[in-house]
């Protein structure tokens, strides 16, 4: 496993390049190693080479490995994945972050859920910046008026946005995603009925092929997988239920 600590190091080298690129302090942008169908083996040795919070684009693969790694200490999750009302319950129990938020009627069932729990946490609001019909998130003109009933719910905390910017080998429309997350961000900084607080300053978005790009845009995370694991396995062997992608 010595591959996966050589390819972070190499991923941490890049994104300090990026930062320097645009004078940006390379400890702003969190690297969020993405380890959806990756075996638990891969995952301590991300682990063992410093990482403690890794992102899961499936909720039931993420509650098993959290399981089977109970024992572990400072292991956290993140679910980066769409979320249906009816797995709410598992990420209330587990997930230290949520990346995927895109309606009221979940923000409700989360909110209840982490309530019953006695815990908190942390969100990002899901933007479709690419306005593909085959993506989730909020269209960018939605976002506004969805974070002004935000503050409604006790138990979730808002820490920014997420977006998955289009896949493709042409930069400027890649680009075009990215500031339009910015453009987002700046809106919600001006309405003075949107609480503020500490929430709003993460920009999630950035993946294996475009994270430097993103980078260059102020993103403050950046979610990693292909990169560092190597090529996914076939979900449903080894996590059945396991199958959009959220991280690269």
């Amino acid at each position: 496993m010595d591959d996966i600590a050589t390819n972070l190091r190499t991923i941490e080298d890049r994104i300090a390049a990026a930062c320097r690129k645009v004078e940006q302090d390379p400890s702003s942008v969190r690297l969020l190693p993405v380890s959806k169908t990756m075996s638990t083996d891969k995952i301590m040795a991300a682990y063992d080479a410093g990482y403690r919070r890794f992102g899961e684009n499936k909720v039931q693969e993420a509650h098993d490995k959290w399981e089977r790694l109970s024992d572990v200490d400072g292991l956290e999750w993140a679910v980066i994945g769409h979320l249906q009302r009816n797995k709410a319950r598992l990420v209330a129990q587990f997930a230290s972050e949520f990346e995927a938020l895109d309606s009221l009627r979940l923000a409700k069932e989360l909110d209840k859920r982490l309530q019953a729990q006695g815990r908190r946490l942390d969100v990002l609001v899901q933007v479709n910046s690419s306005g593909e019909e085959s993506k989730f998130g909020l269209a960018p003109e939605a976002v506004v008026g969805f974070a002004r009933e935000l503050a409604a719910f006790d138990a979730l905390r808002v820490r920014g946005l997420m977006t998955l910017a289009v896949f493709s080998s042409e930069q400027t429309r890649v680009a075009q995603c990215f500031q339009r997350m910015v453009d987002v961000r700046e809106r919600l900084r001006q309405a003075d009925d949107v609480t503020v607080g500490e929430g709003w300053e993460e920009l999630s978005m950035g993946m294996s092929g475009d994270f430097e790009l993103a980078i260059e845009y102020g993103a403050t995370v950046v979610r990693v997988g292909q990169a560092i694991f190597g090529a996914r396995l076939d979900p449903n062997a080894y996590w059945p239920g396991a199958g959009e992608a959220a991280g690269g």
